[in-house]
């Protein structure tokens, strides 16, 4: 298992025991982090599911393609440099202890 922590907008963090090979859209939604929502279900057609990655573990979690790049540019938060769609992260041992924030509106 791999903690992942979500600090939400709220004030709220959220540690999760996510299992390698799940995308963390879905770790997060499955425990009701607040603001993620995966309306699309991962599927690239919304962006309910933004976080920002730490500047330090963006070179674990990749760049968003092209298609992700398309959905981040209408985030309702506003991007970032470090922004991602949680559905396209899929959770990796080496992820251990990352924490993630959940931009609020």
């Amino acid at each position: 298992m791999t903690q992942i922590t979500w600090k939400c907008a709220s004030g709220q963090s959220i540690t999760i025991n996510v299992t390698a090979g799940q995308s963390l859209m879905e770790a997060a939604r499955d425990h009701d982090v607040d603001g993620i929502f995966g309306d699309c279900g991962g599927n690239l057609a919304c962006a309910t599911c933004h976080v920002i990655v730490p500047p330090e573990w963006v070179e674990l979690t990749g760049k968003p393609d092209a298609m992700e790049e398309d959905m981040l540019d209408i985030v309702e938060t506003g991007r970032t440099p470090t922004s991602r769609l949680s559905c396209q992260i899929v959770a990796t041992h080496e992820m251990d202890g990352m924490v993630l924030e959940v931009p609020g509106a």
